[in-house]
């Protein structure tokens, strides 16, 4: 098994460094936060006081971070000058594909392979191991990082060039958030027409209507799978992160001159959802927008 360095283990990043010490992987870990730390503890990582330190001597160095600017930060102050020359670099975090490319670039440049590999699938899919990986690289760079994302996930795909994972998750959530809100608003209204949920869920998810919204994550309360809605909408995919990823798609397509009113009214909408204080709800909490109850579950 191999030296593992992990920077970054918040609600994604601190399951997906406990199963790559499930798989027996010698994992250095880093974060800010001391209850991450202990948290990585206790699930089999070995916690050190610096991301240099975690990165001096690893085989594989894998950043779960907020955003670009913390992973060009922690690449320029921590992992270059202190990775080992055959180490294989794996930002997990969801960035903008410009800062993934420069990355990149400042890799090659320094004789170090590197990908970008953000991940879907949401807290439950990073605790048990099931994640699906874009990546974005060369075809060496992929080959090095599948090993370790495949202890994390239970599909890894390479996507293309240096970019192009960020770019199909900015799409691929592009498409989940203007999902998710049609969903919605299918339900609110069906439930102001006087039909029962669940007959509407019977019909319309074996019906054209059907999406991964509504038949693995239903937005309503006790119909369909298991879902953050049937905890009051806690824990799941919190609306802040949509919103994040819809704003890095409209930037993204601002820039390829793209058009795209529905990410754009999506982006709106979630928001006008989050600046109302619900950002902390699973972003299927949008279903209440269309309701007349007020939102529930807020802190």
């Amino acid at each position: 098994m191999a030296r593992v360095a992990f920077i970054g283990l918040g609600n994604m990043g601190g399951g997906m460094a406990a199963n790559l010490a499930k798989a027996g992987h010698d994992v250095r870990a880093f974060d800010l936060s001391p209850e991450a730390l202990d948290r990585a503890k206790a699930a089999g990582c070995l916690p050190v006081a610096s991301a240099a330190e975690a990165v001096d001597g690893a085989e594989a160095i894998i950043t779960m971070l907020p955003a670009g600017k913390h992973v060009a930060q922690v690449y320029a102050e921590a992992v270059f000058g202190n990775a080992p020359p055959a180490a294989i670099l794996i930002d997990c975090s969801t960035i903008d594909v410009t800062t993934a490319r420069q990355v990149a670039t400042d890799a090659q440049a320094k004789g170090l392979e590197a990908v970008d590999a953000p991940v879907s699938g949401g807290i439950a899919a990073a605790n048990a191991g099931t994640l699906t990986f874009m990546v974005g690289g060369s075809q060496s760079a992929f080959e090095l990082a599948q090993p370790f994302l495949e202890a994390m996930g239970k599909a890894v795909i390479h996507a293309g060039a240096s970019g192009a994972g960020q770019a199909v998750k900015m799409c691929n959530n592009l498409i989940l958030g203007a999902t998710m809100i049609a969903t919605c608003e299918g339900f609110a209204l069906a439930e102001k027409l006087g039909l029962d949920a669940q007959t509407f869920y019977d019909i319309a998810s074996k019906a054209t209507a059907q999406s991964w919204s509504m038949t693995s994550y239903c937005p309503v309360p006790g119909v369909g799978p298991e879902s953050p809605a049937d905890r009051d909408y806690q824990g799941g995919f919190a609306a802040a992160l949509m919103l994040k990823d819809l704003r890095l798609a409209m930037d993204a397509a601002e820039q390829a001159g793209a058009t795209v009113p529905m990410g754009t009214r999506s982006r709106d909408l979630y928001e006008a959802f989050a600046d109302a204080g619900h950002g902390n709800l699973d972003f299927s909490a949008i279903i209440k927008t269309f309701q007349s109850a007020s939102v529930q579950g807020t802190s």
